[in-house]
């Protein structure tokens, strides 16, 4: 299934920037990792750190799946807020998954930092009520994130206008978020890996794989052999498929980007990331080269070819949306596009191992977060797999299905 549909901005920008091979012969390996994408190369990154033998195998190429048409806001939030999430799973659980997202924007910032990769920022993120009726919700969230040491700051309505411009009853300032460009990124990560010994093969289908006690074989489309210990499937809510239970439900986000501005423009204070209170909520962010992205107005995923006709209507009501919020700043959209994206019930991913597949493990970075989860999921896994024990594995397992 085609995971996104239009223009997506980081595509555009920066093309197909490497070269990889299909896989044209069979091999054997420690650990082979099914989807090349954003998660895939954490994942892959982590095991190669660690000196462990593993390969990449993409069915598409490289980063043309979700991760191309990823907004790649970085935040700490989860798509449920903890307040709500403390009643799904408890405080501790609930406080700790925020934490280890906020733990997931200072890996990748290391991260970035190690690769010369340049398109991390460091941000602030402003969580606005997009309703009046959201007050009392806003402030319950605010103190919850305060009492479990979170660095915020509750903003009322005349200081949300003062500092921001924003016209809203009230808000949350969080310290702490980011933005990255996932589709370039990815490539970075698996630069380094290959230089390190790392096998990344794309355009390489697989049409079987069979698990069992001794390891995993993957047969691929042209015949081709990958002989495995073990396996980690990041391939998205695409890997729903094997797995018995339900446990996503697919939604359809929109996003659009501004025409580039001058160097000298000025768009928001602290050109933090801005989200509201909405459902399904909107989301804005700016890029190192002078642009708007904007994100929102989701749908329930019912087939691409009606995902894809809406991308028209969805650009002019986000181009609208964001007039609405910023009255003064001008937007002309350039580029506009689609994707897919799964969202559980607890806004958690689902990480780990499956009992049912022998020698497997997930990395499922499903909803908002799939960025700081893939980070979660790479860290949990090679703790697995190297035979350590992760204290928040239990969060993010199959168990609570």
């Amino acid at each position: 299934m085609k995971l996104s549909s239009g223009y997506p901005y980081w595509l555009i920008k920066d093309g197909l920037p490497f070269d990889y091979t299909k896989l044209e012969e069979s091999i054997k390996t420690d650990v082979v990792i099914l989807g090349g994408g954003i998660s895939g190369a954490l994942v892959a990154y982590y095991l190669i750190n660690e000196g462990i033998n593993c390969i990449v195998l993409d069915a598409r190429t490289i980063g043309l799946g979700s991760t191309c048409a990823s907004t790649s806001l970085l935040q700490y939030e989860i798509d449920t807020p903890l307040c709500e999430l403390k009643n799904m799973v408890g405080l501790k659980n609930a406080v700790r998954a925020y934490h280890l997202c906020v733990d997931a924007i200072e890996t990748i910032e290391s991260i970035s930092s190690k690769l010369n990769y340049s398109e991390f920022q460091s941000k602030k993120s402003l969580y606005y009520a997009a309703h009046k009726k959201d007050i009392s919700f806003l402030k319950e969230e605010f103190a919850i994130r305060k009492q479990n040491g979170f660095k915020v700051k509750y903003l009322d309505e005349k200081e949300v206008e003062n500092v921001f411009h924003i016209n809203a009853p009230c808000a949350i300032l969080s310290q702490c978020a980011g933005v990255i460009n996932a589709y370039s990124f990815t490539h970075a990560l698996h630069q380094y890996g290959i230089k390190k010994g790392l096998k990344v093969y794309d355009r390489t289908p697989v049409k079987e794989i069979k698990h069992s006690k001794n390891g995993v074989v993957l047969t691929s489309e042209n015949g081709k052999t990958i002989k495995a210990k073990k396996i980690v499937y990041a391939t998205g809510y695409e890997a729903v498929s094997f797995i018995k239970e339900k446990i996503v439900d697919l939604h359809s986000t929109y996003a659009i980007i501004s025409e580039q501005a001058n160097e000298k423009t000025k768009f928001w204070k602290d050109d933090v990331l801005i989200w509201n209170t909405a459902d399904p909520y909107l989301y804005m962010r700016t890029t190192k080269d002078k642009r708007i992205l904007i994100g929102g107005r989701d749908e329930e995923f019912f087939n691409t070819v009606k995902r894809d006709k809406l991308i028209d209507k969805k650009k002019k009501q986000l181009v609208k949306d964001f007039n609405h919020v910023f009255p003064g700043i001008e937007f002309n959209p350039e580029f506009s596009w689609t994707g897919t994206f799964g969202a559980t019930k607890d806004g958690l991913p689902y990480i780990g191992e499956y009992k049912s597949l022998p020698n497997s493990y997930f990395a499922l970075g499903f909803g908002g977060n799939g960025i700081t989860f893939s980070v979660i999921a790479a860290k949990i896994i090679i703790d697995m797999i190297t035979g350590k024990k992760n204290k928040d594995s239990d969060i993010f397992s199959f168990n609570r299905v």
